[in-house]
């Protein structure tokens, strides 16, 4: 069993900045690729990006190239996604996501998810 806490949203301006942070607790933090996921008011979930084991491998959701920026810390079983230049639309609950495929977290359905963070972004 994984559990997924998420931290770090808020409101911000657009053109600010937020970092969320994805603290991870059960099983081996460093063996599970993981993925940050939102959901807009409205829409269905959509991955935002999802990160290999070490971190070497990225995989970005087109809307969010060069602002978002996805690290993780084995060491410290959390993952981050510092956001940039945030724009309304990035407005949404973000999610973060764990599996033991980095297929699924791309794919299919991640079998590990915390509770949500809502992130808002005004003009």
């Amino acid at each position: 069993q994984v559990r997924l806490i998420e931290s770090g949203g808020g409101l911000v301006q657009a053109g600010g900045s937020l970092r969320l942070s994805c603290a991870a607790s059960g099983r081996t933090f460093s063996s599970y690729p993981m993925a940050w996921f939102r959901q807009a008011p409205g829409l269905e979930r959509a991955s935002v990006v999802a990160i290999h084991l070490s971190g070497g491998s990225t995989h970005y959701a087109d809307s969010v190239k060069g602002r978002f920026t996805i690290s993780r810390d084995n060491a410290k079983n959390t993952v981050y996604l510092q956001m940039n230049n945030l724009r309304r639309e990035d407005t949404a609950v973000y999610y973060c996501a764990a599996d033991a495929l980095l297929w699924n977290l791309r794919h299919g359905d991640p079998e590990y998810w915390g509770q949500g963070t809502q992130v808002t972004v005004s003009s």
